[in-house]
């Protein structure tokens, strides 16, 4: 979004391979260190090991206009970054989920929570992607005392406007229905779960709702395994008759195609059940609607009630193959072709940002700096 609003963009930040990535979208990112899943000691020295080095590792990067800090870490690396430049560059806080850590009501959380409100002290703008997350955090612990833009996590139309896209419309401004997705005929109704699979209770669901179906219902699973979060994943999934792996996919390349293949898509997650999961507004449940799958959410949620406002989707009252069966069992093809439609009907800008987006996003972080004319970015991330 910011190089197709019209930023040159700078990215630096870890990675979680062994060995360094040499391009990410066309860009050479700095590198500051792996880090581990789950791992918050390695983190931490990571953090420390790269806020000692951060000087050198910038190198001969020109000075940005801003530094974008994407989450707790990199802020406080953001910090260092703009010591090293040696000017006052404006500094954006983007938080995108709220870990559990800070959400802890014993010394540990008090002491995470004191910690970022420290060095969110002088932030120009906090960059959040639901309004749960300033609800239900920012706004009653007072973490943060900046202005809040919310930039959801919606589709991005990559081909309808990178400048220079082979694929992109001559002129198109916003997202249309260039790539219509017709879902197979069912039964077997597919349930597709797709992106950061880390929620062991939506995995074990599914299996037992899939296996009281008995073949009428087939689950398919696309994305990244949190491995960290149930290490047998691959061996379950296997022993599971109607469900199935299809390993990971590309951004915003396989999206079509992934989304065309099932019926509904499953935008729940227990992960951090009370907290970040219910608050949270996630890519999958944009990318689902953009291609017209059902989505599935808990009717408790910020999703759920998200959903419930736009009059799409399956809501649940409570989180079990009962009720699983009892919404989904009896689904025949003319139910499926309303659903459908409902959410088809929905404005497309819903769900997908254009390019117009991205120029407004543009524009309001410039507005935080005195530079006018071309504006360049640091983003960590």
């Amino acid at each position: 979004m910011l190089r197709a609003g019209g930023a040159e963009v700078t990215l630096a930040g870890f990675r979680r391979t062994t060995n360094p990535i040499a391009d990410i979208e066309g860009l050479r990112p700095i590198d500051l260190g792996a880090t581990r899943d789950g791992r918050f000691g390695q983190r931490l020295a990571a953090i420390a090991k790269a806020a000692f080095s951060i000087g050198s590792r910038l190198g001969d990067t020109p000075r940005p206009d801003l530094i974008i800090a994407r989450n707790l870490e990199m802020l406080a690396l953001a910090r260092r970054a703009r010591s090293a430049f040696g000017a006052s560059v404006p500094i954006v806080y983007e938080c995108l989920d709220i870990h559990r850590l800070v959400l802890r009501k014993d010394v540990l959380g008090k002491a995470l929570r004191a910690v970022e409100r420290f060095l969110a002290r002088d932030v120009k703008l906090l960059v959040t992607s639901s309004p749960a997350f300033i609800a239900n955090y920012f706004k009653p612990f007072g973490q943060v005392a900046a202005p809040i833009e919310l930039v959801e996590n919606k589709y991005f139309e990559a081909a309808a406007i990178l400048p220079g896209s082979p694929q992109a419309p001559g002129g198109s401004e916003a997202p249309g229905d260039s790539e219509t997705v017709e879902s197979p005929v069912g039964p077997p109704w597919r349930i597709g779960w797709f992106g950061a699979l880390r929620c062991r209770r939506s995995l074990e669901l599914l299996a037992d709702f899939s296996r009281r179906m008995e073949g009428r219902f087939e689950v398919v699973l696309r994305g990244r395994p949190a491995l960290s979060e149930f290490p047998d994943f691959h061996a379950f999934v296997e022993s599971e008759p109607w469900l199935s792996f299809g390993g990971p996919y590309r951004n915003p390349e396989d999206m079509a195609s992934i989304y065309g293949d099932v019926h509904f898509s499953w935008a729940i997650d227990f992960f951090e059940a009370g907290q970040n999961s219910e608050w949270l507004l996630p890519n999958r449940l944009y990318e689902g609607c953009r291609f017209g799958a059902v989505p599935i959410s808990m009717g408790d949620t910020e999703t759920g009630r998200f959903l419930s406002k736009q009059d799409i989707g399956i809501l649940l009252p409570e989180a079990s193959s009962e009720e699983l069966e009892a919404t989904l069992g009896k689904m025949d093809e003319h139910r499926f072709a309303r659903l459908k439609a409902h959410v088809r009907a929905r404005n497309p800008r819903t769900w997908s940002y254009d390019r117009s987006d991205c120029r407004a996003l543009v524009e309001r972080l410039r507005s935080l700096t005195a530079v006018s004319g071309s504006f360049a970015a640091e983003a960590l991330a």
